[in-house]
């Protein structure tokens, strides 16, 4: 592309007071990562692409389903099934063919975390679960690299940029807001509460304008801040963070200590109760002995017909757990999160008199299997 192309295609952001070309060239010559390719990460990158960053990375082991596409609007009814990361570069390189893409259709790990965010300057997490974002603030922290997050649910979202350099320190980070991850079914995710479609448009594109100013150094970045916006009533407020003294104590002191840390473990209830496939739940769901039990919230979709169970939600399960006299129990939500903490807490509860499951996947995950049995 030559200058003239150039001047055309940017010309609106060339112009801008403050702006310039100095700004455009250093979009050109930026490179970002971006985490995840889903609700937050489709507006996020069309920005971005649009902008003229120069080199972005996607990372995202998923594929689009048609679940998604009320909010993922890089996606459409052709690309059911397909890797997300395809679908995405195959979109943006019509919108801007000179950016140079790398993707990565996989899932980040603390095995790969530091080799895959090393090539980058900004990091983008656009992630949907807690073991993610542990993982990336502190790969980021030891690898000395900005970060850029955002995180939705429902009708509310927050942005903030972590670990910015600011005069001879660093801004606060991740930790410094939410020093320990919460577990299992504690906070929910999209697939559990809902989100409105917009929302991720609307926080994807907040990502985008701080990943700008941060690479540009035009505005100010919410660093030390974290930004959150509600669509119900258009309420936002900031909220001041400050560095907290005991957050690097919670960090892997190195690399090594990094990639030797099991992240979904610790954001996981998993590992603390039983679970079972949907073949040993059919199983005992035919020998007719067992308390079956969803601990979604009322008028949860999808309806469950196909079995005979009760009703009694996460948050009231304790008060009613006198209702489940049977000597196995089985407790399932969702996609399996809720549930699992439901299982603990019964586990606790009972001791060890009943014997208590949880259904691993969720509700969602048993009818598509049944589905594909019939």
């Amino acid at each position: 592309m030559n200058n003239d192309q150039l001047y055309e295609r940017y010309q609106r952001q060339l112009i801008l007071q403050g702006f310039g070309a100095e700004a455009q060239q250093k979009l050109l010559s930026a490179s970002i990562l971006v985490i995840g390719a889903g609700g937050l990460g489709c507006p996020l990158l069309q920005y971005l692409v649009a902008a003229g960053l120069g080199s972005i990375g996607i990372v995202d082991d998923d594929v689009v389903s048609l679940s998604n596409l009320h909010r993922q609007v890089l996606y459409n009814v052709q690309m059911i099934g397909r890797p997300k990361t395809d679908c995405a570069v195959e979109v943006l390189r019509q919108l801007n063919p000179q950016v140079k893409f790398t993707v990565y259709n996989e899932r980040l790990t603390n095995k790969n975390a530091a080799t895959i965010l090393s090539a980058f300057d900004v990091v983008v997490d656009g992630s949907d679960n807690f073991a993610t974002r542990y993982l990336v603030n502190d790969a980021c922290l030891l690898l000395n690299k900005p970060l850029v997050y955002g995180a939705i649910s429902q009708y509310e979202g927050q942005v903030a940029v972590f670990n910015v350099q600011q005069n001879s320190e660093r801004s606060a980070n991740y930790r410094d807001l939410f020093p320990h991850p919460p577990k299992e079914g504690e906070v929910l995710n999209c697939a559990e509460a809902g989100v409105l479609g917009v929302l991720p448009g609307i926080i994807g594109s907040m990502m985008a304008n701080e990943t700008i100013k941060l690479v540009t150094g035009t505005g100010t970045v919410l660093a030390n801040k974290l930004f959150t916006y509600n669509t119900l009533n258009n309420q936002t407020y900031e909220l001041e963070l400050s560095k907290r003294s005991e957050t690097m104590s919670l960090i892997p002191a190195t690399i090594d200590a990094l990639q030797q840390t099991d992240y979904e473990w610790l954001c996981s209830t998993a590992s603390l109760v039983n679970e079972i496939d949907a073949t040993v739940f059919n199983e005992l769901i035919a020998e007719g002995k067992t308390a079956i039990v969803d601990v979604r919230e009322k008028d949860e979709q999808p309806v469950v017909t196909e079995f005979s169970h009760i009703q009694i939600s996460l948050s009231q399960l304790q008060q009613h757990a006198s209702w489940l006299t049977e000597d196995t129990i089985i407790v399932f939500c969702q996609t399996g999160k809720r549930s699992a903490a439901a299982a603990k807490q019964l586990t606790e509860l009972f001791s060890s008199s009943k014997k208590i499951y949880s259904l691993k996947g969720g509700i969602q995950q048993w009818m598509q299997q049944q589905k594909q049995t019939v």
